[in-house]
């Protein structure tokens, strides 16, 4: 339904009737409680506990490797993950800035006009005339609908920067993780050449001792297939480390074999974490992890387009006006009593809609059950993951710890394996027994080591670091 009535006497009776027409005491939206995050951390055993480090913007700088730390940099400027999530930035940003500008009248103009001409003595003279306009028009946002609206689009774009930075948090734990296992497998590559130049020894000490007649071919033929066993297995691991740098280039938006001179020039470390993590409370990683406030953002972007869509129950008022110019002739444009000026008021609202409204507002009820859910799915997450996180940090680092133990025994076993060995004292099969194990508990110390470096990483992640 719509009424339209001009200025003057009238105007203000539409106000009366658009007044006449309000329902004192709308509901607004249901409150619904949220997810609350517990006072503690159940598994922080040997965790200090402070206020947020400042440093999680950029914990990686705390594995002190200058390798890792240029290429999460190259890959927050250069992923396409990122890009796009910034591209989807600016967008949110473009629709919150339309939304705002539908609270504001918008004025539109117009000029019309025709001339003639006429030859009359060699000289021409000519007489032009037209029509100039101003178009203004406003909704008056008498029940908010609107600056609902607004808020919406301004939530939205919130939880689109929330979201760009969620991206930059994984992007930074992924390349972190990727470069520690590149890291891990070299090592890998490295023990194992150091295990075949050993089963080298061992090789060629079984071929003298069969020819000298101290042993069979049997001793020999085993010393060889454990050899070529150990060799097998350097393509596998040169495959993968060449897969894990290609993997490298690839989240920092570079082709293939990007990193490969800067990787391969020489052997580096593998990343050490720092003991000394202040974890903090639960809530402050509620209010760090930007998952979390995406969230947040989304519950109060549909909480806004609830009531937008309530508002639409109610009648809306409508000002539109015209100031207009036409003359004959364009050098009396200017008079005055060439202009005329008028002002329309519309009131419009609802009549019978075949319960289009009350299905729109069950679908925004809806979606915003839907956001609430979600956030504190994304609350329980969050301490979820942190929990999970300070466990693998703890049991990785006991496990490490006995690990290394096992290594160093080893070691001394398969050294006086091989010096009895070479006495006489004992059999091949003693050695091989001992190389055998020594190779499988390195490699279980070298995965170990893997899954710490993971795990605290896992838990910067966890506790919200790695965007800025």
């Amino acid at each position: 339904m719509a009424l339209r009535v001009f200025c003057g006497r009238n105007a203000a009776w539409a106000v009366l009737f658009l007044f006449s027409w309000v329902v004192v005491g709308c509901a607004g939206s249901k409150t619904r409680e949220g997810a609350e995050p517990p006072k503690a951390w159940i598994n922080n055993t040997g965790f200090p506990v402070a206020s947020p480090q400042k440093d999680l913007a950029r914990w990686w700088a705390r594995f002190d490797d200058p390798q890792m730390s240029k290429l999460i940099a190259d890959g927050l400027a250069g992923n396409f993950d990122i890009a796009s999530a910034t591209a989807r930035v600016r967008e949110a940003r473009a629709r919150r800035d339309e939304a705002t500008a539908q609270l504001m009248p918008s004025l539109s103009g117009s000029l019309r006009g025709f001339g003639n001409a006429d030859r009359a003595d060699d000289e021409w003279s000519s007489q032009s005339s037209g029509r100039a306009a101003l178009d203004a028009s406003w909704e008056v946002d008498w029940f908010g609908k609107n600056r609902k609206l607004a808020k919406s689009a301004a939530a939205n774009f919130a939880a689109t920067e929330e979201n760009l930075r969620s991206v930059q948090a994984a992007l930074a734990a992924e390349i972190a993780v990727a470069y520690s296992l590149l890291r891990v497998d070299e090592e890998r590559l490295f023990v194992l050449r150091d295990i075949v130049v050993s089963r080298e020894e061992t090789a060629r000490l079984a071929s003298w001792r069969q020819q000298a007649g101290e042993a069979d071919s049997l001793e020999s033929e085993q010393a060889n297939a454990s050899l070529e066993q150990a060799r097998a297995a350097i393509p596998t691991l040169e495959q993968t480390i060449a897969q894990r740098r290609n993997q490298l280039a690839l989240l920092c938006g570079r082709e293939p074999s990007a990193f490969d001179d800067a990787l391969s020039a020489a052997r580096g470390r593998i990343p050490v974490p720092a003991r000394d993590l202040a974890i903090g409370i639960p809530a402050d990683t509620i209010r760090q992890r930007p998952d979390v406030r995406e969230s947040g953002w989304k519950v109060s972007a549909a909480v806004a387009e609830l009531d937008a869509s309530k508002a639409q129950r109610y009648p809306s008022l409508n000002l539109a006006g015209t100031l207009g110019i036409k003359s004959l002739a364009v050098e009396k444009i200017f008079r005055p009593e060439k202009t005329a000026a008028d002002l329309i008021v519309g009131v419009t609202g609802p009549i019978f809609d075949a319960g289009r409204i009350r299905a729109d507002i069950e679908a925004r009820d809806a979606a915003l059950d839907r956001a609430l859910q979600d956030y504190r799915g994304s609350v329980l997450t969050a301490l979820s993951e942190v929990e999970d996180s300070l466990i693998a940090c703890r049991r990785s680092g006991e496990r490490l710890a006995t690990l290394e133990k096992a290594v160093a025994s080893a070691r001394e076993a398969a050294k006086l394996a091989q010096q009895r060995y070479e006495a006489g004292v004992t059999d091949l099969i003693t050695v091989l027994d001992a190389q055998r194990t020594l190779l499988g508990i390195e490699d279980n110390l070298l995965a170990s080591r893997a899954d710490h470096i993971r795990a605290y990483i896992d838990l910067y992640k966890a506790l919200g670091g790695g965007w800025s």
